[in-house]
């Protein structure tokens, strides 16, 4: 990775002055396992941190201005406090203006600041980049400043500052990872409780790896609105508008007989909302006890759930896992994602990998798009990188 602190001082002409500190925030990736596309606001996910990583350095500047330096991109952005605001044409330096709100709403001395971003996250692709910028240039900030605010609280306010920025709902779910995710450790998020629990990976012998398979997806959008307002509705059916209600009530339930009055796409999307978090408290166990053969038909059957009932999964996509689960040596496969295409995760042995990159040229061949594959594991959360952006 590039070396940010050392691009930060070129950039803002700070080589030669070392009384003026530089402080450099690391937010990680992350990637979900289980428990996407279930019930808005009452989440429950396996995810965990990626060993990619968003940078963002920032120092003081003597005038008002708020300047940003994309070094991965070249690309310069502007603006002050009085002006801080979303701009479409501002991109990626619209999430650090989040953080840069946040403390601004704290009372913080923000006035002229410079900030240098850098990082590995493939972008778009579903692994929570943009929410890792956000993330580390709080965690800048909060130093800067000298903050005393806990981890909890950055999640919460974090979030509130993003839904007012963007003047869109959001979750908390990516900031809350971030700050909880430990090396080698799978993470049992309950967006509901803003709680985390942590299991050790018993897949030491195995490799993640992550496949962009490069399908464009248009509208996507509009028909996750419409997947959402169907599992709203089979909620409010299911309890009759009881108050406080939840899939979770549900889960452990045989929820055939109850649903069979449901108008049928609305039962579906409910049954895969309630049988994901079935799955996820499955995975739990099977995980502490490194129950490979039931960690791999929790994922076969949850990957099946998107396709068939959910139905955000794509021809492209099905390809991918199919041929993926076929190989010796491969634990499990499945979409992961906001769907429609984007990425497949595939838990896989060393000496599998030559027959999965093998298959993926027939992939090419069949339907003509050129997939990217990053090999990731379970990493930190974020942290403070040393000033030299080593």
């Amino acid at each position: 990775m590039l070396d940010i602190g050392l691009i930060h001082r070129k950039e803002y002409v700070l080589e030669g002055d070392r009384s003026e500190t530089v402080v450099i925030g690391e937010a990680p990736g992350r990637v979900h396992f289980l428990g996407e596309h279930g019930e808005p606001k009452a989440g429950l996910f396996l995810s965990a941190a990626i060993d990619r990583c968003m940078r963002v350095a920032v120092s003081i500047r003597k005038d008002n201005s708020l300047r940003f330096f994309a070094a991965d991109l070249g690309e310069r952005k502007r603006t002050t406090l009085v002006n801080l605001k979303y701009k479409r044409e501002d991109r990626w330096a619209n999430y650090i203006k989040v953080a840069i709100h946040m403390f601004a709403e704290l009372g913080y001395p923000v006035k002229g600041l410079n900030f240098t971003i850098a990082g590995n996250i493939p972008q778009q692709v579903g692994l929570a980049s943009s929410s890792a910028i956000e993330t580390a240039a709080a965690v800048a900030l909060r130093s800067f400043f000298q903050a005393q605010i806990n981890d909890k609280e950055m999640v919460t306010r974090l979030n509130a500052s993003q839904i007012v920025f963007f003047g869109k709902n959001t979750n908390p779910v990516d900031y809350l990872i971030s700050f909880s995710a430990r090396r080698d450790q799978f993470l049992l998020v309950d967006e509901e409780a803003l709680e985390v629990k942590r299991i050790k990976s018993p897949l030491s012998r195995y490799k993640i790896l992550i496949m962009d398979s490069k399908v464009p997806r248009m509208g996507v959008e509009e028909e996750l609105k419409q997947r959402r307002a169907d599992i709203k509705k089979g909620l409010e059916l299911l309890s009759r508008k009881r108050e406080g209600a939840s899939f979770r009530d549900y889960a452990m339930t045989d929820l055939v007989e109850s649903m069979g009055n449901l108008p049928e796409e609305i039962r579906r999307r409910s049954m895969h909302v309630v049988q994901e978090i079935r799955r996820v408290y499955d995975a739990e166990e099977a995980l502490r006890r490194s129950d490979f053969p039931g960690l791999s038909k929790i994922i076969l059957h949850s990957h099946e759930s998107l396709r068939d009932l959910y139905e955000v999964s794509c021809p492209e996509i099905d390809w991918l896992v199919k041929r993926a689960q076929e190989i010796d040596g491969v634990l499990g496969s499945r979409m992961t994602g906001r769907g429609f295409g984007g990425c497949t995760y595939t838990i896989i042995k060393d000496d599998a990998i030559g027959e999965y990159k093998k298959r993926l040229e027939d992939y090419e061949r069949i339907f003509g798009f050129h997939p990217v594959i990053y090999e990731v594991r379970p990493a930190t959360g974020t942290r403070l990188a040393p000033a030299s952006g080593a």
